[in-house]
């Protein structure tokens, strides 16, 4: 079992660059970083986990730059977004993002996506609620075709790209419908979420890794009907808190890789957590 990590960056935490050496060194698969572009003060929506919005939130890094950082000091440590709010980006611009990212690192790169659950950010954003997954699937198709080999034009419900030169190019070769970095879809299981996976991703990214032994059956048989490689599906739990029961049941439902939640805190303190999850290394 293939352990990452993933940590709310902020200006109060350890470093990109201290965390990803000691990850290196350590042993751990990967860095997954996640996105808020700005947490509006004047806000309504919920906290998914309920109670107060961690402070955290309002003061991350930019994935990618952070990400960027971790690259340049590590040769074999795995880089990801989880997630990268798509509906918040222009597509090409996040598209020469990802591209550059994964290119400079070697093919290091995993793209976890996702829709967002703060409906006031996104609004700043000019994103429609009620349309943000459809303009994800579309924005998704467009940075894949200015990441296909050769000159490739798309036109969606909600924007289109001519055929261009757009380099430099993700280091995966294309596997059926998907093109660029292995990408991997967030959100809560069920058949909307199922299809998304199936038309333009790798596979998915379940937060805190509950009811998989239902839903990751569910969707290997939706990915089955969709004619994708039975054997190419990943399924990688995210934002856990590893125990030996938990990742012999992950290993059972053919899970590889599982990332844990560090606190958002100081060097010392993060790694402390760092030390607790060695064992899980050995494992």
């Amino acid at each position: 079992m293939r352990i990452a990590v993933t940590i709310f960056l902020t200006d109060e935490t350890i470093t990109p660059t201290r965390l990803a050496r000691e990850l290196e060194q350590r042993g751990f698969a990967g860095l997954y970083l996640p996105e808020h572009t700005h947490i509006p003060v004047e806000r309504t929506t919920p906290y998914p986990a309920g109670g107060e919005l961690p402070r955290e939130y309002g003061r991350m890094l930019d994935p990618f730059v952070a990400l960027g950082q971790a690259a340049a000091v590590t040769g074999r440590l795995g880089l990801g977004t989880g997630i990268t709010l798509v509906a918040q980006h222009d597509p090409i611009g996040l598209a020469k993002q990802v591209a550059t990212l994964d290119h400079l690192s070697g093919g290091r790169l995993t793209l976890g996506l996702g829709f967002g659950w703060n409906v006031e950010e996104a609004a700043d954003h000019g994103v429609k609620w009620r349309d943000r997954r459809e303009l994800v699937r579309d924005r998704v198709r467009l940075m894949q075709a200015l990441w296909a080999e050769e000159p490739t034009g798309y036109e969606g419900e909600f924007g289109g790209v001519r055929p261009s030169h757009a380099h430099p190019k993700p280091a995966r070769k294309p596997r059926g419908p998907v093109t660029g970095p292995r990408t991997l879809v967030g959100g809560a299981a069920g058949p909307k979420l199922f299809t998304h996976i199936c038309e333009y991703a790798d596979g998915w990214l379940p937060i805190g890794g509950r009811g998989l032994s239902e839903a990751v059956p569910a969707l290997r048989a939706r990915w089955a009907d969709a004619g994708r490689d039975p054997g190419a599906l990943q399924v990688v739990p995210y934002a856990v808190h590893p125990t030996p029961g938990k990742l012999a049941h992950y290993a059972d439902l053919g899970i590889e890789e599982v990332v844990a939640q560090l606190p958002p805190a100081g060097e010392a303190q993060v790694l402390g957590a760092l030390d607790l999850l060695a064992p899980f290394l050995a494992g």
